[in-house]
């Protein structure tokens, strides 16, 4: 059963925006659609502490090939934000999985920003057959790259933050001059759970201490684009070419972007994307 939310519905067309609630076992999972439904599928995930709207910018460049989706991870959005589930990589994969198969989907390209590509890659491994290839927007390769900071944290005492406090929070995910957050990502950001905040970014790092993402990719002989922010001040740029061990990896490096190029950019993060998915898409019979 899907549940709508009072979007706009429509069967078709570069311009049609579906939006819809799926509930699971674990809560209700949030997904929105744009594009033909009959192009070829296109999913994104998103980042911690961040949601679908993370892709606005994105989308208009994107319906006019594709089929785009995207879905509200569980804890982030407007999904559900249950204290009692796990919010483990895995589970998750397994919920965008689900997902996936109730919207009747059987191949999809997945684009993963940051720890939104672990989680494309915990799917992939999942579901072989599902993902089709992989793109990664500021995604680390492993732990040794990521690049420490003191305004990435709260104490239980400090939720929900204030929007001053989430600016800093999220300082170091923008490296565009003048860039201003959007007010929206702050309101989902504060959304979250205190315990939804900590679990999944525990939930990532603990991903990524089991084995490195290009020694799972390597394994798994998906195509790969990489698409890194050269300025990232979370994950350094230079470990990027940690992916070219994966055989036939592409790694695009954008100068005077930081770790947020789909929103700091996203002309010219679409432009490789495009490139990558026109070459790998499948097509829907």
């Amino acid at each position: 059963m899907t549940v709508s939310d009072g979007g706009p519905h429509a069967n078709g067309g570069a311009e049609a925006t579906e939006s819809s609630t799926l509930p699971t076992d674990d809560g209700d999972i949030y997904v929105c659609q744009d594009g033909p439904r009959d192009a070829p599928a296109l999913l994104l995930i998103h980042g911690s502490a961040s949601s679908t709207r993370s892709w606005d910018p994105m989308v208009p460049l994107l319906t006019g090939s594709h089929r785009v989706i995207r879905i509200d991870l569980l804890g982030h959005g407007r999904s559900a934000k249950p204290a009692d589930r796990s919010y483990a990589l895995p589970d998750q994969a397994r919920r965008v999985g689900a997902a996936l198969d109730r919207l009747g989907v059987e191949h999809a390209m997945v684009v993963g920003h940051s720890s939104g590509g672990a989680v494309a890659t915990a799917l992939a491994e999942q579901r072989h057959d599902l993902v089709t290839a992989l793109a990664f927007i500021n995604t680390g390769p492993s732990l040794d790259a990521f690049i420490a900071s003191e305004s990435a944290a709260f104490e239980p005492s400090q939720w929900p933050p204030t929007d001053e406090q989430l600016r800093q929070f999220a300082s170091t995910g923008f490296s565009r001059a003048g860039y201003q957050i959007p007010q929206e990502l702050l309101d989902e950001a504060r959304a979250m759970t205190y315990h939804t905040l900590t679990a999944t970014m525990q939930a990532t790092r603990h991903y990524m201490e089991q084995q490195a993402l290009p020694d799972r990719l390597t394994v798994l002989g998906k195509p790969l684009l990489v698409i890194f922010g050269e300025d990232d001040r979370r994950w350094r740029s230079s470990s990027a070419s940690d992916y070219r061990a994966v055989p036939g990896a592409k790694v695009e490096l954008l100068p005077g972007l930081g770790h947020s190029p789909l929103l700091e950019d996203p002309p010219r993060t679409a432009t490789p994307l495009l490139a990558f998915t026109a070459i790998h898409a499948v097509r829907v019979d």
